[in-house]
This record gives structure tokens, sequence and C-alpha cells, in this order.
């Protein structure tokens, strides 16, 4: 295993499957990147850190009301256009 740019552990597909246990231990640890042909493929982080990631944090209304440009002046007002004529 060697560690990438990121700080990552890294290892070869052959390496994780024949060390598979291993991996798993050291990703507990901190997250761990498999490179297939060279390039890094998939990351094995902890199920702790995944479901962290992956946890819903508030609802889009909270977001959007907490947005910095909330109070920004945008113009949001929509064309008033109409429908383009279309010969079916």
């Amino acid at each position: 295993m060697r560690a990438s740019e990121g700080g990552e552990v890294s290892c070869t597909v052959a390496s994780a499957q024949a060390k598979l246990s291993e991996v798993m231990d050291r990703a507990q640890l901190a997250p761990r990147t498999i490179a297939r042909n060279g390039k890094s493929s998939v990351g094995v982080v902890s199920a702790e850190e995944c479901q962290r990631k992956i946890t819903r944090r508030g609802s889009l209304a909270e977001f959007l009301l907490a947005s910095p440009l909330r109070s920004a002046d945008l113009d949001s007002e929509r064309q008033k256009d109409g429908p383009r004529d279309l010969r079916l």
C-alpha cells in the first residue's frame, strides 16, 4: 500500500483482494483507495464515515433559506412569451 496525493493510502485490486480484511481494518482509521490499471478506481471508508457522508442534514427549504444569495437582488421574473407554434 502506498500513500496517494490526498494522503489516502492506495493499493492495487490484486493486493486488496489478497488482504481484504486488512484493507477493511485500515479503512476504519483512514480512507483507502484501490487502483485499477494504475488509476484510482474506488474508495473504501468505514461504515460510520459513509453514513455520515450520506445522511441528510436538513431539508431543501432550509438549505435555500440559509443561502448567502437569499439577500442578493436577483431578477426572477419569468418571460411572458407565448407558446411556440408546432406543426404536428
